[in-house]
């Protein structure tokens, strides 16, 4: 089980990973605002098709075709974790190797977004202040980490809850017998 869940953790880590690089690298360090949360997510959606895959591998090889609702979760969960973790990783990459500043290009986003819909003085001084202090929380890296992972993580949770339950019926894909 550990082993299945390595494997398939690091491929829907790696491939998530790649993706925001290819992503931050083809838009110069910034993806469009518009697009950048339908990127990630379609992308962690991708990703994390292993955990499916990786379920059904341990229920059909591993286990003889059966798993339980549990079991199957346990698994699937398994292989979120591994994946939130190269996520992390690559997102800490990126920021290296790009030289990303993300909490001042966040804040900026959001200002600029609250003078588009006319936001007043007040609430525009009171956001800046807000931000201010959340580039500072950003910087610690035990604030950072754990942030970023609370992005993919329950993505995995969704994925590994619908796939455990559909997994959970020996009749749903069964194994080819050779």
């Amino acid at each position: 089980m550990l082993r299945t869940i390595l494997k398939y953790g690091a491929i829907a880590g790696v491939v998530v990973g790649g993706f925001m690089f290819a992503t931050f690298l083809g838009f110069g360090g910034e993806p469009p605002n518009q697009y950048a949360m339908l990127i990630g997510y379609a992308t962690m959606l991708i990703a994390l098709s292993a955990v499916f895959v990786g379920i059904k591998r341990h229920r059909d090889v591993d286990r003889g075709g059966v798993i339980g609702f549990w079991p199957a979760l346990g698994v699937g969960l398994g292989i979120s974790f591994v994946a939130g973790v190269f996520y992390v990783v690559a997102w800490e990459g990126v920021q290296a190797v790009l030289h990303m500043d993300f909490a001042t290009s966040y804040g900026n986003a959001m200002v600029e977004q609250a003078r588009a819909r006319g936001a007043g003085a007040d609430e525009i001084a009171r956001m800046t202040a807000e931000l201010a202090e959340f580039k500072v929380q950003y910087a610690n890296p035990l604030f950072r980490l754990p942030m970023t992972f609370a992005e993919i993580f329950p993505v995995g949770v969704l994925v590994s809850l619908v796939s455990a339950a559909l997994l959970r019926n020996p009749r749903f894909l069964p194994a080819r017998r050779g």
